[in-house]
């Protein structure tokens, strides 16, 4: 009797305490690696029928998650069936296999319409669109100074970012002690998978400096070849080392916390990670128009890159790895707080969480939170948030200039260095920058040190293919949880 009183006593209590508000999701960016490819040994490179079903699965996982009527996290306003083109951006380097695979992806976030789709005129009649409805969102193609195209058809990790100084800064890890021990301790390994790749390697080719392209040949052939020469050497311990190999060679050469500017496709990425979210955070939570999810297709050094600056390693250090074909990580910009009616949410009401899922996505293997920057805590403040990616975001044509040391064609437009007052102070010299190691520089330096650069690095590039018969360095991933067996102003596009 006395417990029941208690209970009636609480009762009046606990109805008149509030609810906790239901996590509302405003709004996400997802970057995401290309499905499942052919070798990048064999021009041209494309997407394969299965590397299509990943990422279709990939976008139908993410329909369901955050865009159907019936998704439970589903982003505040967002159009369910027929595409609001105003309410999407979705970008890809200027690459067969990431524009189909984003192109694909979007037939699995937004399938075709249906009954959605029909319209009526005004003379009453019905129309259906064709294929059922198929909903038409545009992909657009990134290609501008600080990216070229064709990324999946390079072999160099630096081979299409078009920034002097993280080529040169990534040349500088074929010096370093760790390389040049490893090039020695692995050479009877490389040495002996000869069997198996000689009909693409010569016996000079075939050591740790192509650790990346043997392991992408090796890797494939594994996936799409029924028959293998010298299977037998392919034994679990001996795939496992090359896949090790490849993460080793790749992360020395996407990021070294010592010179930043390695890891440019992450930084360039930070900096559109975070123009995106606040562009989101700032529109009015009504507006039906509104930018609400943004989608980035790239290639695995942007992954590795990011990560190594983001320091998600601290979390897991399978970050440290290639990410898997169809690999992603998403954003998250959400609130606890009741949104208003009008106008945009306050600011000090948001919060972000980094989800990261290694290889396809799916209910078998969803995304997991991890926090990033060495933090404990998952969810992150936005003002917290802005700060950490502040540190290395390059988000403007300027700054990315400035830390490369590129200062013609594009550059001398940002840079004021394509006439005018010479006489000046140029704006690299007086421009500040959020890229650490870009100091300023009279205008007369910069080009003298950018055209020094370039010329150094055009013929460091030539002997190396003279001598190699190609760089084979740059690759896509697999982190957390990495299954062995198996980058908008500069755009990030390494391969």
């Amino acid at each position: 009797m006395e417990l029941t009183a208690l209970r009636l006593l609480l009762l009046p209590l606990l109805l008149a305490a509030p609810l906790a508000a239901a996590e509302t999701v405003l709004g996400a960016y997802i970057f995401h690696r290309h499905g499942d490819r052919t070798t990048k040994s064999y021009k041209p490179v494309s997407l394969t029928a299965l590397g299509a079903e990943q990422v279709f699965a990939s976008g139908t996982y993410y329909r369901n998650r955050y865009v159907a009527s019936d998704a439970q996290t589903r982003i505040q306003g967002i159009a369910p069936d027929v595409a609001v083109l105003s309410q999407l951006s979705v970008t890809s380097p200027v690459d067969d296999v990431l524009q189909h695979s984003a192109q694909v992806f979007l037939q699995g976030l937004y399938p075709p319409a249906g009954a959605a789709s029909v319209q009526t005129l005004a003379n009453g009649s019905r129309t259906e669109p064709p294929l059922g409805g198929y909903v038409y969102v545009p992909v657009n193609a990134v290609s501008t100074a600080a990216s070229s195209g064709g990324s999946e058809n390079s072999e160099w990790l630096q081979g299409g970012s078009g920034c002097a100084n993280a080529v040169v800064s990534s040349n500088n890890y074929f010096a370093s002690r760790e390389y040049l021990d490893t090039l020695a301790s692995t050479k009877d390994f490389y040495h002996g998978l000869l069997p198996v790749v000689n009909s693409t390697f010569s016996d000079s080719q075939a050591t740790f400096k192509n650790a990346y392209t043997i392991f992408d040949y090796v890797h494939v052939s594994t996936i799409h070849n029924q028959t293998i020469p010298a299977a037998d050497l392919l034994t679990n311990e001996t795939l496992h080392q090359l896949q090790t190999r490849a993460d080793q060679h790749e992360w020395g050469l996407a990021y070294n916390s010592s010179e930043p500017v390695r890891a440019i496709a992450g930084a360039v990425l930070a900096g559109q990670i975070l123009q995106a979210l606040n562009d989101t955070l700032r529109a009015p939570v009504a507006s039906a128009t509104a930018q609400r999810l943004t989608i980035q297709f790239g290639a695995y050094a942007a992954f590795m890159s990011f990560f190594g600056l983001a320091n998600a390693t601290a979390a897991s250090p399978d970050f440290y790895g290639i990410v898997d074909y169809a690999s992603n990580f998403v954003l998250e910009l959400v609130t606890n707080a009741t949104t208003p009616s009008s106008g945009a949410l306050d600011p000090a009401d948001a919060s972000v969480r980094f989800l990261f899922v290694n290889g396809t996505v799916g209910d078998n293997n969803p995304p997991r939170v991890y926090p990033l920057f060495g933090r404990s805590d998952a969810l992150i403040p936005w003002s917290d948030f802005a700060a950490e990616m502040g540190r290395f975001a390059i988000a403007d044509t300027a700054s990315w200039c400035r830390a490369c040391g590129n200062s013609t064609g594009v550059c001398a437009t940002a840079l004021g260095n394509d006439g005018g007052d010479s006489g000046n102070s140029s704006a690299a010299g007086t421009s500040s920058t959020s890229h650490k190691g870009s100091g300023g520089m009279s205008r007369a330096v910069a080009g003298v040190v950018g055209a020094m650069v370039t010329l150094a690095v055009v013929l460091g590039l030539e002997a190396l293919v003279l001598a190699v018969g190609g760089l084979r360095l740059v690759k896509k991933g697999n982190v957390a949880g990495k299954q062995a067996s198996s980058p908008v102003g500069p755009s990030v596009t390494q391969a």
